[in-house]
Order: structure tokens, then sequence, then C-alpha cells
């Protein structure tokens, strides 16, 4: 029988809800138990695919094509399991579900009401995601007191009660803010917020405090009066300065036995070995590198939220600390490309829409023409490949269609049919709607020998997880190679192009999908640990430092 650990949040929105419960569920892993993690989003919207990243941040797309909220990103990255579809919904979803059931008549004629028909809709979607865990973490998102995550937390509530009060734990994160002006922390927030969770029926059983500083014992004790939880159920959730940190800090505190005890769950102890390797090879680099990262997202970092954590799994694996500089595209495009000559490596990332395009063709064509490292994620590459095809092929006006549907050189053109991760055939246009039209989820791709793809990779048939409606023109493909671009892989049922090399340069790298959603500090991603290497070897060149040590060259 599953058991299951809610975790809400109180006083303010992103506290960490989504890196407690994915530390949570790595230390549970550790002894041996089967863990899964789901997260509830309060939000009408069916999924984050239309939503701004300056309102959501990324969208972390799971293997079998579902585009879901940045949280699932942080959970494949601290646990070993897959996240899916199951694993992320939202009050769109549920309230879609429910119509849909009362269209076909499922309800007998029925009123259909919040309670129980909806409660009884979020508890199945629960159960369904941890059918087959041992502990079942959901993450509720927004904040207690919010009206729109009600739904949620009465299911939840109900949970409690039919699940029985051994297989139900609540954590509940909380803000404890630390005056300077007076030298205190304030604990009166979270006594508000624990008040309000309460008021609706749920007494959490360990109140988790995000502060700049550890929670002193006094005011732990205080905090347990007022919440009425026992003192070491008070957990200290303080500013580190790594995520990857964070499973050896709760474990010495003991939130995984106080879990385990609550659950009643016999485990194995905690093996939290490899986090600290980890951890040591961050706090312990050989080398340094700076990178651009050239976006039009840059103002809210967690836009780039897995590209920048497979940096830094990159730079463990390699011993290097890799100092990311996020370049605003549209300030290339003002004041030119002065930020990138102190660069060991130019990355253009992912994006939509036609702002800030200028720049980073700016960029690309920096990197190729002072052969410094490059790689280009999904839009990176077109936009490599439009760079390429006005400069290298006298392609005039070349582009992309979603730029510029007049372009006399349509390089970059909509995709209107390939197969997705299932097998299925998916057909769109122009006018088919924003949500959920996209190539989504890992699709397999033929890698050339003899190609650096080949050398970072080391096999013929890749699969990697994607997010994009526009591909390369294949009608294009062979004046680009005429040009040098090296096509090193292409899709096995459509032939597209999935990556695109210079033969002509050191490290010059383009690919259609995105490597970032599968990176983990674990096992880090070849592609990123190759590109970093290839910076190591420019910040070699470039900074002329005596002895300083390069790790496997920039071939891969």
């Amino acid at each position: 029988m599953t058991k299951y650990v809610f975790v809400t949040g109180g006083v303010v929105s992103s506290l960490g809800k989504g890196i407690a419960a994915a530390s949570l569920a790595a230390i549970l892993e550790s002894r041996k138990i089967k863990v899964s993690l789901v997260k509830l989003d309060p939000y009408i919207n069916v999924d984050p695919g239309t939503m701004s990243p300056f309102q959501h941040g990324e969208v972390f797309v799971t293997e079998d094509g579902a585009e879901t909220d940045l949280d699932l990103g942080h959970y494949e990255r601290f646990v070993s399991s897959k996240m899916s579809k199951a694993n992320n919904f939202t009050t769109g979803q549920i309230y879609e579900r429910v119509i849909n059931k009362e269209r076909r008549g499922d309800y007998l004629g029925g009123t259909v009401q919040v309670i129980p028909h909806i409660t009884d809709e979020i508890k199945a979607s629960v159960k369904a995601a941890c059918r087959d865990a041992e502990v079942g973490i959901i993450e509720i998102g927004g904040t207690v007191g919010d009206i729109e995550s009600l739904p949620f937390l009465e299911a939840i509530r109900q949970m409690g009660i039919e699940e029985g009060r051994t297989n139900t734990c609540y954590i509940h994160l909380t803000l404890v803010p630390h005056l300077a002006s007076v030298g205190e922390i304030k604990t009166k927030p979270t006594q508000h917020s624990v008040k309000e969770l309460r008021g609706i029926g749920i007494q959490p059983d360990i109140v988790m405090c995000r502060s700049e500083r550890p929670i002193p014992e006094d005011d732990r004790r205080k905090i347990a009066l007022f919440t009425n939880v026992d003192v070491r159920s008070v957990i200290s959730a303080y500013d580190v300065d790594s995520i990857y940190k964070i499973p050896v800090a709760l474990h010495k505190q003991g939130l995984d036995e106080i879990v385990c005890r609550r659950l009643d769950l016999a485990a194995y102890p905690a093996d939290l070995s490899m986090w600290e390797k980890i951890v040591y090879a961050l706090e312990n680099p050989e080398h340094q590198v700076d990178i651009a990262m050239v976006g039009k997202y840059v103002d809210l970092q967690d836009s780039y939220k897995s590209l920048s954590e497979a940096l830094v799994h990159a730079g463990i694996h390699t011993r290097t600390k890799v100092n990311i500089h996020y370049v605003d595209s549209e300030q290339l495009e003002a004041n030119g490309i002065e930020a990138l000559k102190e660069m060991d490596a130019v990355l253009v990332p992912g994006g939509f829409g036609k702002r800030g395009i200028e720049g980073k063709i700016a960029a690309v064509r920096y990197a190729r023409e002072n052969k410094v490292p490059y790689l280009g994620i999904c839009l990176g590459m077109q936009i490599a490949a439009i760079e390429i095809a006005r400069d290298k092929c006298g392609l005039e006006g070349a582009n992309s269609t979603e730029f510029d549907p007049d372009t006399p050189h349509p390089v970059i053109a909509l995709i209107t049919e390939w197969q997705n991760h299932d097998g299925r055939v998916e057909r769109r246009d122009a006018q088919s709607n924003l949500g959920g039209t996209m190539r989504l989820g890992a699709q397999p791709c033929t890698v050339k020998k003899g190609t650096l793809a080949y050398r970072i990779y080391g096999k013929e048939t890749v699969a990697e997880r994607h997010r994009h409606r526009y591909e390369v023109n294949n009608h294009y493909v062979s004046r680009l190679e005429a040009a040098g671009l090296v096509v090193s892989a292409k899709t096995k049922a459509e032939d597209l192009t999935e990556m695109a090399e210079l033969a002509d340069h050191p490290w010059f790298f383009g690919c259609q999908y995105h490597p970032e959603f599968t990176s983990t500090p674990r096992e880090g991603h070849p592609l990123f640990i190759s590109f970093v290497k290839a910076a190591l070897e420019q910040h070699k060149q470039r900074v002329q430092e005596p002895g300083l040590k390069v790790i496997g060259g920039s071939a891969a």
C-alpha cells in the first residue's frame, strides 16, 4: 500500500517546495524506498506550455512529451526515476476531465460539484501517479490561503482520513524572515500560516522553516508550541550556496527519520555518500571557465533552469567552476558583441518569437569567425543555420518563417507532420492551437559516424527530448552542407536535421532537441561535458594560465 507525504507552502510562494520535496525523495531513495513525486499546480491553464517564462519560469518536458512545471526537472535531477504526464496536473486538467465525464453522462444526471467530484478526481490522479511506489511525495503549488489551491488542499485533507494517519504525513514549508534592522528572525508569519492550514483541517506533522540562516533553538521551540508540532519536527531549511547540499543538510536534522516513523516505515540507513561526492566536486574545482548564455529571458534565470543546472553538472564531472554570464540578446543588437570577448564559449538556448533574434545571430557569427566553442540548442541550432545561410551561402534575407513569414529563403520552416513519442503521426499547420501542438518528448535519431556528435555520444542511435514547431528546411540542407555545415544526425522517420556541426571549427555544435532535460548531477550529460571541455581548451588559449589542466581536450 502506498503511503503519502504532502508538501504545502505558506507566507509567500517560491520558497523551494520543489527542492524540499526532491531532497526528501533523494534521502528516502538512498534508504532503498521506492518513491514517486507529483506536482499539483492550482492555475487554470491546462499546462504551462503557453505561459511566458517570465510568468512561470522554464517549461520542463518529460520523456513522454508532457509540458510540465520546472519542479519536475528538480525531481528528475534528485531521484533516479523518470517523470511522466501523470506526475504533474493542474486545475485546468482536473476540471477538463470532470467536464468531459459530465458530458458523457458519467455522473448519471447528478449535480457536479467541487466536493466530491473535483476532489475525487484529484485523489484519483494522485493515486494513479503513485500506484507503483512505496511513498508518494505530493507537492501542492501556491500558498495556503490562495483561492485556487483550496480544492487541492481539501483533497489531501480527505486523503489523510481515508488512507489512515500512519499512511499520510503533512509537511508545511513556510518563511521565517530575518529583519536586519533589529537583528531578529520573526516567527509570526509561520504561526499565522500554520493557523490558516489548521483552519481547513490539516495539522502539519513537520514544519520546515525557510530562512537566511539556521533557526536558533529558542525560536524552534517557540514555533513548535504555536504550531502544535514536536520541536524535533521543526526543520531549519536555511539558505545554502548549492541545492545539492540540501539532502545532506535535511538528513542531519533527521527529516527522513521523522517521516519514516510517521509512516511506520522500516528502512535501511540513509547512504548519502553520492551527494557528499557531488558537493565535494562542486566545492573543490580545479579549473574555471566563463560561458555566455545569450537569450532574451535572462532577467529571470529560472527560464533556463535545466540548462544552467546541466552546465553545473558538467562542471562537477570535469572539476570545473562554470561561470555562467547571462547576456541579453537585445543588448547585443544595440551595443555589439563586446560582452562576448572575454568568454570561453557561447551558448544560445531555445526560445520563441522574433525579439532579440538578430543579437543571437551576431553571437553565432562571433563564435564561428573567432573559433570560440559554440552550442546552439533548439532555436540556437536554427539561428546557426540562418547565420550560415546568410553569410556562407549568400542567401540574403534568409530567416525562419516564425520571424518573417515572407522571407525569400525560409531556411527554417514550420514542421507540419511528424511521428511522436509513442509512434503516432501528428499533423499541424499555422492555424493550429498553440497549446500542446509542438513536437514533444523523446524521439530517436541516427548519428553519423566520424562526427563530433558520434564522439560525444559514442553510439549510432540517440533519443533526446524535443519542444519545438520549426525545423531546418530540407530544401536548403544541401546548400548548407556545401557551405561547410555537417548534418551529423537525422530523425529516422522524417529525415529531419537533429544535430549539425562545422568541420573547420574546434567545437561548433547545434541540436534541435533539449539535452538539458536529461542531465543529472549524478552522471552529467555527454554533450555538456564535451562543451565544458572545449571551453576549458579555449580558456587555456585565452588566459594562458600556467599549469592549467584540460581534461580530455575539446573533441568530446
